[in-house]
């Protein structure tokens, strides 16, 4: 990367045996209280550039832009996973550790931030704790309004960052970890693009992807009318776009968006993984450009982020796991390479972007709005209704695995949390019926205690950047839902269709946007439109209000204040006591020792007699390096976080964590003597955390 980034203290490869982190007790916390600044980067030297880069402009012709990246991985073992709402699906492991990319744009002395997180979803207390931290840090120069945060919606990743009740049910409650893991890892790549803004250069690319999605709803999408299904003749959502960045003449960056869902890693799998978008990220930056996450600064960020891939499967046979192949791991790479290599034909195809930055941003009640009659199908005003989930939400979807809430729970188990706020199935009214029809209520969310179980008050956002603008909203639309959205904000802004793009996922989340004759199957899209009906008839409205404030240059009134349930917030789940070695054994014993030699393209293993990874997550930094002796010294040549290598926990009683690592040989690895090094911290009886270290026999590869 061109320029002289300051790299965040986070980023670097932690020592060997690093300080105890404090243990968090988790059960009722505000946000506000919680302490950022012991596991959070802080940038060296903020306060002295602060005043310099907040007012710098660059050359005529170009923008200011930075780039930074930081690790939200949450603790690998006992904690629940987000995405497909399984009580028994917790963490078990890492594959591919999921990352937060950011992206600061300026010119015409503005500027916007346009972050992507490798997780399940943003949700409005991590959006709200990203912007207290950078008010904290920055003043007013990253705001509301300018911070676009936008999720790559992986179902591998771990759960429990939200307040809102329906998405913490199978996770057992709010999980401190995890929320300081995301917000802290958004602030650190938030952060370290600030501190890395240089002169630039955009070009923006489109291309067309056929074989990385399915529609998983094909019945509902077929009652839109014909012009719509005509706009996508397969019924997928086929477009590319690129924003690739420019420094000193050599690629520095590339933003992709592409619509599928990043579910290739299903419901059985308890490794946490970035799935398909996460590899294809990984592929330009490790691959293609040699970033080793652990080394520091990094020469190259690539995201890979979402539109409107509501209705869109990455499962082209229609079932978890299949398609491409009958391998989750295959198909994980093969449906991310797939996006890898058409980010590169849209890049090849960029023009150049001339440089304007603009943002609106304001807040709407999803649960209470007129809706003027041009915006609706029939012709005539309407309202949303009070948010709650149709009887078809509780099967889920079952091209990619079964949704809210909670589940199934498998027979027999327990759910504290159940137990603690009450069965949510109940009777709705019958206003809430009529309000919400055709939608036959499983769960009426708004009418829940203690407080809705879900957010009404929720952020929407139009960002420019060049020729290009995101209409960014915190749900999942489908394909023709998206595209009536794009409609009508480019007809208010008077740029062309392709010019603007459904930016889902962002800022907060509240499940599906279907269009009203999707709405009416009430498949599984259509009973997770929770505000009914008229949900995307409301987004059309208010974002023609926002799109006509952005041309006009009007202010936008922040609209109705969002709620804070931090102080709301029960954790059923117990954290893990000291740690217990086997009989005869210290910490850190190799168990099961490599094998003498391996061919290449085989695949190495070792297990060693760990630590509750709890205790230390060990957010950008690694439980394992694989090393090799070159000249004498032992050097990292692989790591846990990357492709190649898998770490899988498992536990004995009574306390006792095995850490079990796997290594995929590259075929044109060099020969070599190699080792396995592996790392934890474990807490002794004491309650003080104790550094873990495990070294393997020495293996060739030949």
């Amino acid at each position: 990367m061109a320029g002289t980034p300051v790299v965040p203290a986070a980023v670097r490869r932690p020592p060997i045996g690093p300080p105890a982190l404090p243990r968090r007790t988790v059960l009722t916390r505000a946000a506000g209280t919680f302490a950022l600044g012991t596991v959070a980067a802080t940038v060296p030297g903020i306060g002295e550039t602060l005043g310099n880069l907040a007012h710098a402009q660059p050359p005529s012709g170009e923008y200011l832009v930075g780039l930074g990246i930081s690790d939200i991985t949450g603790p690998a073992a006992e904690c629940g996973m987000m995405g497909y709402s399984q009580q028994d699906q917790t963490t078990a492991g890492i594959h591919l550790r999921p990352r937060a990319r950011a992206f600061v744009f300026a010119a015409g002395g503005k500027r916007v931030v346009f972050a992507v997180a490798e997780n399940t979803m943003i949700f409005q207390s991590v959006h709200r704790g990203v912007l207290t931290e950078l008010a904290r840090r920055f003043g007013d120069l990253y705001t509301e309004r300018n911070v676009l945060l936008t999720s790559t919606h992986s179902h591998a990743v771990c759960g429990g960052a939200a307040h809102d009740y329906a998405y913490n049910l199978s996770i057992l409650g709010f999980q401190q970890q995890v929320y300081d893991a995301e917000v802290n890892g958004l602030v650190e790549a938030i952060a370290a693009a600030h501190t890395d803004l240089a002169p630039g250069t955009l070009s923006l690319g489109r291309a067309e992807l056929h074989d990385a999605s399915v529609n998983r709803s094909q019945v509902a999408f077929d009652r839109n009318p014909a012009a719509d299904r005509a706009h996508f003749p397969g019924a997928v959502d086929p477009a590319v776009t690129t924003v690739s960045i420019t420094r000193n003449g050599k690629q520095a960056g590339m933003i992709t968006w592409f619509a599928t869902h990043n579910t290739s890693m299903t419901n059985k799998n308890r490794l946490i993984s970035s799935d398909n978008k996460g590899y294809a990220a990984f592929a330009h930056e490790h691959t293609d450009h040699g970033v080793r996450y652990l080394d520091g600064a990094s020469t190259f960020v690539a995201a890979f982020a979402q539109t409107n891939a509501g209705d869109m499967s990455p499962n082209l046979d229609l079932k978890p796991g299949s398609g491409p192949t009958g391998n989750e791991f295959d198909n994980t790479r093969i449906i991310g390479a797939r996006q890898y290599n058409a980010s590169h034909a849209a890049v090849a195809a960029g023009q150049p972007m001339s440089p304007a930055i603009d943002s609106v941003f304001c807040y709407i009640d999803l649960s209470d709005i007129t809706v003027d009659a041009q915006f609706v199908p029939e012709g005539q005003p309407r309202r949303t209704a009070p948010a709650a989930a149709g009887v078809s939400l509780l099967a889920g979807s079952v091209e990619d695995g079964p949704g809210l809430p909670g589940g199934p729970i498998p027979e027999g188990v327990r759910n504290p949390f159940l137990d603690a706020l009450g069965d949510p199935h109940r009777p709705a009214p019958a206003w809430l019926a009529d309000a919400q029809a055709p939608k036959a209520i499983a769960v009426p969310f708004s009418l829940l205690p203690p407080a809705p179980w879900v957010p009404s008050i929720v952020p929407i956002q139009i960002v420019r950047i060049g020729e290009l603008y995101l209409a960014a909203a915190g749900a999942e639309f489908t394909i023709v839902a998206g595209l009536r959205v794009r409609r009508a904000v480019a007809a208010t802004l008077g740029v062309a269709l392709d010019q603007v793009l459904l930016q889902g996922y962002a800022n907060a989340y509240h499940e599906y946007v279907t269009t009203p004759e999707e709405y009416d199957v009430q498949q599984y899209e259509g009973a997770s439109t929770l505000f009914g009906r008229y949900t995307l008839p409301a987004y059309q409205q208010e974002f023609t209000r926002l799109a006509s404030a952005l041309a006009t240059g009007t202010a936008v009134d922040r609209g109705p204040a969002p709620r804070d349930l931090s102080h709301l917030q029960p954790n059923f789940v117990p954290p893990p006591g000291p740690d217990t070695a086997l009989p005869g054994y210290e910490f850190g014993a190799t168990l099961t020792q490599p094998a003498p030699s391996y061919a290449r393209g085989t695949q190495a293993f070792a297990e060693f007699l760990s630590a509750h990874p709890k205790h230390n997550p060990r957010r950008n930094g690694t439980f394992l390096e694989v090393q090799r002796l070159v000249d004498g010294q032992w050097r990292r040549i692989a790591n846990e976080g990357e492709w190649a290598v898998r770490f899988r926990w498992s536990k004995r009683a009574p306390a006792t964590s095995i850490a079990a690592f796997s290594w995929d040989i590259p075929p044109e690895s060099p020969t070599g003597r190699h080792r396995f090094v592996h790392y934890a911290d474990r807490l002794d009886e004491y309650g003080q955390l104790r550094p873990v270290l495990g070294i393997s026999n020495e293996f060739d590869v030949s």
